[in-house]
């Protein structure tokens, strides 16, 4: 400890007395002492007190080579690496914020919240984003950016974030691709994204997912035929059921409160009916959505029919098994109905819609006909 004391303090009179030339070699001198010994918290911290007075003196390409071997040092002084990744110039800012693991969350949310397009291209480039910094690169961000940081496999995004980046995404078939390759990308995003993209990137998209797509096509393909409601169309109640359903939508008395009324009572006909009336999709579309475990569909219909979460729950009970939900699982799907947004979520059911369309299908019947888009 002493003999670095000994040393930073004659580095610190060289800063007092010397010249340019002088100053530029003692910032070499203690830089590499630094990066290839072994020092304390306090020593590095001395360190960086004489090294961040001897970068304030020097020129552009002399603090653009210190930055390139600060970003590389495990152990190199905090506020010497803050110091460099605020700096205007982004040759100097750059190594550091593309490469340092010294910068914490805090540092880089701040950066990304106050410097420029270039500062933010080159945080989009690092390693790994945390979501927070994710959030401000996708809102901040120009279209070179955000691009970035989807094509960055360790970027993780919020459900807001991904959301964010969707209608950016519109009207732009790079973003639109980048995105819809990611494998972080959940089923309901992806559909809302494909929904707004070009019949290129949708393509293009199926043959490099094509995993997610045939997803995605089960959910609107046609059913009629192979699968039956368990109170299906050859019962009787499902007939009496489709009148009075079909009657009140025809006066305009269908609506959230009547199908909320329908779930609590366990009339499961008359819900997939009205919300089929509603949504303008086949009935056996609805079934699908009802009883599969992945609720990820019902969610975003209940959120394109702008229903309360009172509503959904009630749907997202009567579809369970035994009409039961865990708490986690009722949790989780209270986050996911929160980060929908209505607007996407219509999309999505446009998109639903206009498959149903080129197979004429009745949205109540199942069968092939006209489809009325209510």
């Amino acid at each position: 400890m002493n003999g670095a004391k000994t040393l930073l303090q004659d580095l610190d009179d060289a800063i007092a007395r010397g010249t340019d030339e002088s100053r530029t070699k003692a910032l070499w001198h203690a830089t590499d002492i630094l990066i290839t010994g072994r020092y304390s918290d306090d020593e590095i911290s001395m360190f960086g007190e004489v090294i961040g007075r001897l970068a304030d003196e020097i020129e552009v390409a002399a603090r653009t080579q210190l930055s390139e071997l600060m970003a590389a040092c495990d152990h190199a002084p905090l506020n010497v690496i803050k110091q460099l990744a605020f700096d205007d110039e982004i040759d100097v800012a750059g190594p550091v914020l593309r490469e340092s693991t010294r910068l914490d969350e805090k540092v880089l949310l701040e950066n990304a919240m106050t410097k420029g397009q270039s500062h933010l291209l080159a945080i989009a480039q690092r390693k790994s984003i945390g979501e927070a910094v994710t959030d401000v690169l996708v809102k901040r961000g120009d279209q070179e950016v955000v691009t970035s940081v989807a094509r960055n496999e360790g970027a993780r995004f919020s459900g807001s974030g991904l959301l964010h980046m969707v209608r950016r995404a519109e009207g732009d078939s790079i973003l639109a691709e980048q995105l819809g390759l990611r494998k972080d990308v959940p089923r309901h995003v992806f559909q809302q994204l494909i929904s707004k993209a070009s019949e290129d990137v949708r393509r293009r998209l199926e043959h490099e997912r094509p995993e997610m797509m045939a997803q995605i096509q089960s959910s609107v393909t046609e059913v009629t035929g192979d699968l039956q409601s368990k109170f299906g169309p050859s019962s009787r109640s499902y007939f009496v059921a489709k009148r009075v359903v079909t009657t009140q939508h025809r006066q305009g008395n269908l609506n959230q409160d009547s199908i909320s009324n329908y779930a609590r009572q366990h009339r499961l006909d008359e819900v997939q009916i009205g919300l089929s009336l509603l949504s303008a999709l086949p009935v056996d579309v609805i079934e699908r959505a009802m009883m599969d475990r992945n609720r990820e569909i019902l969610l975003v219909l209940c959120k394109a029919l702008d229903f309360s979460w009172d509503t959904t729950m009630s749907l997202l009970f009567l579809g369970a098994k035994d009409h039961l939900i865990t708490a986690r699982e009722l949790h989780d799907n209270e986050r996911d109905f929160g980060r929908l947004k209505v607007e996407t979520s219509r999309s999505v059911l446009k998109f639903y819609q206009s498959r149903k369309n080129s197979a004429g299908v009745d949205p109540v019947t199942g069968r092939q006909g006209e489809l009325q888009v209510h």
